[in-house]
């Protein structure tokens, strides 16, 4: 608290953001007046008196709420609000669970080892442990993670615990600040200019990153099983054209590219439809996932639950450190602000009701897979691969069924897809509306209300990439990326309780500044359990993104010099 508290004596002094900082010099020759009473100026450019500066630096400029809200109702590009609450629980549940529920699961119960082939790829967090210990970093290479054994399903809960810090945090911003672009928008009202510039080019490396490995693995899964039916793709239009380094000899992905247009052409054609879209994947995904629990739920010894945590609570917790990245999603239905009907009520119920949801189900089919077979089966092999379907396979489980599961695994995928591709475009429509992207971005499509040209932009920057490239080894730089937002999520809530304390909120978070702060702590302290190369990559991004805002965007701005 102390640390956010003198960030926000700094800058607002004891005003709220959406006041006038005075400036006792006057202003700078070429800088915009903050003189409310001042004529506005005869150009295109917004007038002068509109601009509301917090801060006599443009980088830590905050935008007004008020204003916020007030540009969102502009006519030209105003979104269609269509979504109520269900719909937005299903955006969450249809982000949060994809295949992983049926693959996670087995690898956290019986561990992991595995030897780093260079520094590189050594968690960050190793280093910093081994070089206290020993000066050095002789061990770094070597890593594991103790079993969790059946106990994940209390990892999976404990999770579920410390990710809902973060998804509090959300919900009060959202509740307060309904408008499209989620921690983008909320950084920009809290806590400046630049710091909203960096999350957003953050977000969207999370979404096509996230989005291009999903989409990959989408098009492998499919080829599999359709040759388990006897239909056979050709690798040369299948499979990645650039993978571990090499070219493979294919010509192009087009499963992957296939599937990515399908789900554009769908975004572009409205919020509705592609919210009852969502809605059915949802449907089917939570059925299979259920015809799992009664089918599997038959063929469970209790035997194999014995011993419940052979690692104790050690394996508990870095049994969650494996499936902690299975609850990232929640924050995309922030992303749908703008197109809720009760933004206020509606927001808190989809972020808070998806993280409940989906830690039922994420705890009853760990308790059900872990009970049907020992925890040590899924150490490797097909087992650690597909642990339901393997587990089902093996214990006589009717064809029908492990179908069924199939189905799930390829709806979860494609769900996944759909409301990750959805965020990604409201993501690029509120920095376009805030003049630091193109107009381009911002434009509304006349007949289905929808950023359309933002949406086929984000359809090709992520179906080209995944037709040609597989960059599983790049996986991460989507979950650092999360981890950071969450991190300015939590801090902005801290800041805006401080500067603007008698702000309507629908939704508030508990125990403030306590609840945020642990939010911070466990999500940096997760950040640090990425590699090395995942941070350099993560840097050499926002570098690229900080040139382009230097040369290009804050020129743009409403609050850069005239």
């Amino acid at each position: 608290m102390g640390a956010a508290s003198h960030l926000a004596d700094q800058r607002f002094g004891n005003r709220g953001a959406g006041q006038l900082l005075p400036s006792a010099s006057g202003p700078e020759p070429g800088e915009e007046t903050n003189n409310l009473l001042a004529q506005p100026p005869t150009t295109t450019e917004p007038p002068a008196d509109n601009v509301i500066r917090t801060s006599s630096s443009q980088l830590f400029c905050c935008k007004s709420i008020d204003k916020l809200i007030s540009e969102a109702e502009d006519p030209a590009r105003r979104l269609k609000k269509t979504l109520g609450p269900w719909s937005l629980t299903a955006l969450g549940i249809g982000a949060i669970i994809g295949s992983g529920i049926f693959v996670l699961t087995g690898t956290a119960a019986a561990g992991e080892y595995f030897q780093a082939p260079s520094i590189l790829h050594a968690q960050v967090l190793d280093l910093i442990v081994n070089f206290l210990r020993g000066g050095g970093t002789a061990q770094v290479l070597m890593h594991g993670r103790p079993p969790a054994g059946p106990s994940i399903a209390v990892s999976f809960f404990l999770v579920a615990l410390a990710c809902s810090f973060a998804g509090l945090c959300y919900a009060e911003l959202a509740s307060m600040i309904p408008i499209a672009g989620s921690a983008y928008t909320y950084s920009y009202a809290t806590l400046g200019e630049i710091f909203a510039w960096i999350i957003g080019w953050d977000l969207i490396l999370e979404y096509v990153v996230s989005n291009v490995v999903v989409a990959v693995g989408f098009s492998a899964y499919t080829k599999a099983q359709l040759e388990s039916f006897g239909l056979h793709l050709p690798d040369q239009w299948s499979t990645p054209v650039w993978e571990t380094g090499r070219w493979t000899g294919s010509y192009f992905n087009m499963p992957a590219f296939v599937i990515i247009f399908i789900l554009t052409v769908l975004l572009v054609r409205g919020v509705r439809e592609s919210a009852e879209a969502n809605n059915v994947m949802v449907a089917i995904k939570i059925g299979a996932i259920l015809i799992f629990l009664v089918v599997g739920g038959a063929l469970v010894n209790p035997l194999n639950w014995h011993p419940f945590a052979p690692s104790g609570f050690g394996g508990v917790i870095t049994g969650g450190a494996i499936v902690f990245f299975t609850y990232i999603g929640f924050d995309s239905v922030s992303t749908a602000a703008e197109e809720a009907r009760n933004p206020q009520r509606d927001l808190p119920i989809g972020i808070i009701g998806s993280l409940i949801v989906c830690t039922t189900l994420y705890v009853g089919v760990s308790i059900v897979l872990l009970g049907m077979m020992k925890y040590t089966t899924f150490v490797s092999g097909k087992a650690a691969q597909a642990p339901v379907a393997y587990a089902l396979q093996v214990l006589g489980a009717s064809r029908w069924s492990r179908s069924i599961i199939v189905i799930g695994a390829l709806t979860g995928m494609i769900s996944s897809l759909l409301v990750f591709q959805y965020g990604q475009a409201r993501i690029w429509y509120a920095m376009s509306r805030d003049r630091l992207f193109p107009k381009l971005f911002s434009k509304v499509h006349a007949k289905f209300k929808t950023p359309h040209y933002s949406t086929w932009i984000a359809g090709f920057a992520v179906g080209i990439p995944a037709g040609i490239f597989a960059i599983s080894d790049a996986a991460d730089l989507s979950n650092i990326g999360t981890l950071f937002a969450f991190v300015l999520v939590s801090l902005g809530v801290i800041i805006l309780r401080r500067t603007q304390p008698d702000r309507k909120r629908m939704f508030k978070v508990p125990l403030v500044p306590l609840f945020p702060l642990i939010s911070i702590v466990l999500c940096g302290g997760l950040m640090t359990g990425l590699t090395v190369i995942t941070w350099l990559r993560f840097v050499i991004w926002l570098a690229l993104g900080l040139l382009i805002y230097i040369f290009y965007s804050r020129h743009r701005s409403e609050f850069g010099k005239k």
